[in-house]
């Protein structure tokens, strides 16, 4: 599975990362972090608002940081 953070470092970004590292720990799954700050790639998403959280390649959240438990449960699908 991967996981990308799309955002510049802002603090929403950052916090999103955090709760995402936490969440993937909590479930005990295997899983590629990858934040993503270069604008040319984030644009390629579509994503004109970040963070934004993509899983394998599917963009999931726009524009604002989930709960942990949101994010837990997007990654399960």
């Amino acid at each position: 599975m991967k996981i990308e953070v799309l955002g510049m470092g802002c603090a929403k970004c950052n916090t999103l990362t955090e709760r995402v590292t936490e969440a993937v720990a909590e479930l005990g799954i295997i899983a590629e972090i990858v934040k993503v700050d270069n604008m040319k790639d984030i644009m390629a998403y579509g994503v004109m608002t970040t963070p934004a959280l993509v899983i394998d390649g599917v963009v999931k959240i726009k524009g604002k940081v989930p709960s942990k438990d949101e994010i837990k449960s997007l990654i399960q699908g």
